[in-house]
């Protein structure tokens, strides 16, 4: 028997579709939901010597966390306003079953200790999840209109903080976000900011969570987020 992996086993969150929205689908199948992730993440979270564990929306999301080492929130679609007490402005798409699982996967990650990434709307969920509110929608961040590879922006890091250990005193990202965050989350300090001062970076100190507001995955190369919470979950794993 082979032995066991060990490898830090790493949750990765996805979305839920129709069947019917995704072309090469028959017609018959139309109806049927299929749960979809984009490899981007995946493949980072395996170069960086991680295991993903893609994590479906069906069962009680705190029954996966005892195996896991750590947490990857991925980007999608917009939370419900109401979810931080705001009325919708009527520009936002919406998955309420999404946000239902992992507003209660990330609030038990954060009382599990498990390491964190959250990215573009995982650092919005984090955000939500921690008491936060988010501007509904700024269009000049939703830049479709530039190759996700690219870069739109610079970002610039706080001194001493975990994102300017990994990527030095800034670095430059691409855009691919109509929401920013508005009131910052309980126990967040922000570590990075755009040129318009957007937040694009948010930290808890003496935690191991780091959320950014760019896409790393759709990056050229694999960015140290990556490399960081892979090694945070090995060493948890390692320390049993």
């Amino acid at each position: 028997m082979p032995s066991p992996s060990t490898r830090p086993l790493i949750g990765v969150t996805g979305r839920r579709r129709k069947a019917g929205q995704i072309a090469g689908f028959h017609d018959a199948l139309g109806h049927l939901d299929a749960d979809l992730y984009l490899t981007n993440y995946n493949v980072d979270v395996m170069e960086a010597g991680g295991l993903p564990v893609l994590l479906p929306l069906d069962g009680d999301p705190l029954d996966y966390l005892p195996h896991l080492d750590g947490l990857v929130l991925t980007g999608g679609a917009d939370l419900e306003p109401h979810r931080y007490d705001y009325a919708p402005d009527g520009a936002g798409t919406y998955e309420p079953e999404r946000d239902d699982v992992e507003l209660r996967l990330a609030v038990g990650a954060l009382e599990a200790a498990l390491p964190i990434l959250g990215i573009c709307r995982g650092l919005q969920l984090l955000n939500v999840a921690t008491g936060g509110s988010l501007h509904q929608d700024v269009p000049a961040h939703s830049r479709y209109d530039v190759d996700p590879a690219g870069s739109v922006h610079d970002v610039y890091f706080s001194e001493h903080s975990r994102l300017s250990l990994l990527y030095g005193d800034g670095t430059e990202v691409n855009s691919l976000h109509h929401q920013t965050v508005h009131r910052l989350g309980d126990g967040f300090v922000v570590t990075g900011r755009a040129h318009d001062n957007t937040i694009e970076g948010m930290e808890m100190p003496g935690r191991d969570v780091i959320a950014v507001q760019w896409h790393p995955e759709m990056r050229p190369h694999r960015e140290p987020v990556f490399d960081w919470v892979v090694k945070r979950a090995a060493s948890q794993r390692a320390a049993g």
